[in-house]
C-alpha cells in the first residue's frame, strides 16, 4: 500500500469541502521545521540583543571611566559597612541594627560628592529632628494615661505627616530638603508606631540615630577621599561644553547655508553632526543644570572653587544659553525647510552673514578661555566690539535691500526674500544674547 507521505512528496495535497472551500494540507514535518527555524531565531535575536548590551555597556565604561570607578566606590563603602556584621566587636557595640548603616550606605551614596553630602546631611537631621519629636510625643501620650496614649499617638503622627507631606511642594524646600523632610516623616512614624511596645524608647532612637551616623560618615568618606568627583567641576565643565558646541553649530548652520567650509578641516559629515549635537545638547541640559547647582551649593572648597562660589550665576548663564540654542534650532529649520531664496540675494547677504557669524562663535570660543580661567580675557572686548560692528552691518544690508534692484517685487517675490531676512534677524538676535552671555560670565568670574 502507497504511504501518504510519498503521495504528497513532491505534489501540493489538497482537500476539497462541499462548500466549495479547499485546504492544503502540510505535513507534520514541515510544521516541526517551522517550529525550529523560529526558535532559532528568537534564541539569535535573544544573543543579539545580549551582545549590543555588553557593546553598550563596554563603550559607557571606556567613554566615561568615573561612572565604572564609582560603582567599585558604592562596593568598596558596602564592605566596609559589612564590618559591624562580621566583627564581633562591632557587632556587640551597634546590635541588630546594623542593617540600618548597609541600607543607609545603599539609599544615600550618589555619583557626585554634593549629592552625597545632601543626602547624608538631609537623613541625619530628618532623622535627629524625628527622634526628638517623636519621643516628646510619647512623653507628652504618656502623661494622658494608658486609654489615651494611643489615640494622641495616632492623632500626632496624622498632623505631623500631613503638615511634613505639604512641605515638600514648597519650592524652596522641595530644592534642597525634600530628602529630608522624606526622611523625617519615615522615622517619625517608626518612632510614633513602633515604640508604643517598645519600653526603652530612647535606645531605640539613639540606635537608629547611630547606624545612620556611621553608614553616612563611611559614603562621605569614600566619596570624597577616592576618586571624587565634585558636583561643582562638572557644572563648569557642562557650562564651558556647551559654549563650544553652541559655537561650532552655529559655524555648521552658515556653512551649510551658503555652501562654505569656514573650518576647512571639517568634512559634510562632521558638520552635519556640529549641528544636530550641539544645539541638542544644550536644550537638553537644563534639569542637568539645576540639580549640579543645587548640589555644589553643599560642597567644601575643592579644585579652586572657594567656599561662596556663585553656582547661581552658571545658572544665568546655562539660560542664556539655551536661548541661543533655540535660535540656532530655529536657524536649523530655516535652512532645512529648503526655501534658500535666489543665488543673488544670498551672495548679497553671504558676506556680512559669514562674517557676524565668525565674530559671534569667536567670542564663545573666548568665552570658554574665560571660564578655564576664571579671568576675564583682554580679547573679549576686542571680540565684543568686532561682533556688534558686524551686526552693524548686516542690518544696513537689510536696510538697503528695498533700495536695490535685486528687491524689485517685479523680479523676486517677497516670498522669496524672507528665507534671508529670517536668517539675518535670527544671526543679530544670537549676537545679542552673545553679548549677554559675555557679560554674564565676565561678572562671575569676577565674583569668582
Amino acid at each position: 500500500m502507497v504511504k501518504a507521505s510519498e503521495i504528497c512528496r513532491g505534489f501540493e495535497c489538497r482537500i476539497n469541502f462541499p462548500d466549495g472551500i479547499s485546504k492544503v494540507l502540510v505535513p507534520e514535518r514541515m510544521s516541526q521545521s517551522r517550529v525550529c527555524r523560529g526558535s532559532h531565531g528568537f534564541v539569535k535575536k535573544l544573543l543579539s540583543k545580549f551582545w549590543g548590551l555588553n557593546k553598550e555597556t563596554w563603550n559607557l565604561a571606556m567613554n566615561e571611566p568615573k561612572k565604572l570607578i564609582h560603582g567599585f566606590k558604592v562596593g568598596m563603602a558596602l564592605s566596609l559597612v559589612s564590618l559591624f556584621y562580621y566583627m564581633k566587636p562591632l557587632y556587640e557595640g551597634i546590635g541588630g541594627n546594623a542593617m540600618w548603616a548597609v541600607l543607609t550606605v545603599i539609599v544615600v551614596f550618589e555619583y557626585t560628592v554634593g549629592a552625597t553630602l545632601s543626602k547624608c546631611l538631609n537623613k541625619a537631621a530628618g532623622t535627629f529632628l524625628a527622634g526628638v519629636l517623636g519621643i516628646g510625643v510619647h512623653w507628652i501620650a504618656r502623661q494622658f494615661g494608658q486609654k489615651f496614649e494611643p489615640v494622641i499617638l495616632q492623632g500626632s503622627v496624622c498632623i505631623i505627616s500631613a503638615a511634613a507631606t505639604f512641605s515638600r511642594f514648597i519650592p524652596s524646600i522641595k530644592a534642597q530638603f525634600d530628602y529630608g523632610v522624606l526622611v523625617f516623616i519615615l522615622t517619625i512614624c517608626f518612632i510614633t508606631v513602633s515604640g508604643y511596645r517598645v519600653e526603652n524608647l530612647l535606645e531605640l532612637a539613639l540606635h537608629r540615630l547611630s547606624t545612620i551616623a556611621i553608614g553616612s560618615s563611611i559614603c562621605i568618606l569614600t566619596s570624597m577621599l577616592f576618586c571624587p568627583v565634585w558636583a561643582g567641576n562638572e557644572l563648569h565643565n557642562l557650562i564651558r561644553n556647551n559654549m563650544e558646541k553652541l559655537a561650532d553649530s552655529l559655524d555648521g548652520c552658515i556653512a551649510q547655508y551658503f555652501g562654505c567650509d569656514i573650518n576647512s578641516n571639517n568634512t559634510q559629515s562632521e558638520t552635519s553632526n556640529n549641528i544636530l549635537l550641539g544645539y541638542k545638547c544644550v536644550l537638553d541640559s537644563r534639569d542637568t543644570e539645576e540639580s549640579l547647582a543645587n548640589f555644589a551649593r553643599w560642597e567644601p572648597a575643592h579644585r579652586g572653587f572657594n567656599f561662596g562660589h556663585p553656582w547661581k550665576e552658571y545658572l544665568k548663564v546655562g539660560a542664556s544659553l539655551r536661548s541661543c540654542a533655540y535660535c540656532i534650532k530655529a536657524l536649523n529649520c530655516t535652512i532645512d525647510s529648503g526655501a534658500q531664496g535666489p543665488d543673488i540675494l544670498k551672495n548679497h547677504f553671504s558676506k556680512c552673514c559669514i562674517k557676524l557669524s565668525s565674530n559671534s562663535s569667536a567670542v564663545l570660543k573666548e568665552l570658554v578661555v574665560v571660564m578655564d580661567t576664571m579671568t576675564k580675557s583682554p580679547k573679549i572686548d576686542f571680540k565684543v566690539s568686532e561682533m556688534c560692528s558686524a551686526v552693524q552691518e548686516v542690518q544696513n544690508a537689510l536696510k538697503a535691500l528695498s533700495k536695490q534692484p535685486i528687491a524689485n517685487p517685479t523680479i523676486i517675490s517677497l516670498t522669496e526674500v524672507i528665507p534671508l531676512v529670517t536668517l539675518s534677524s535670527l544671526l543679530i538676535e544670537i549676537a545679542g544674547i552673545t553679548g549677554k552671555i559675555a557679560k554674564d560670565v565676565n561678572g562671575f568670574a569676577n565674583k569668582a
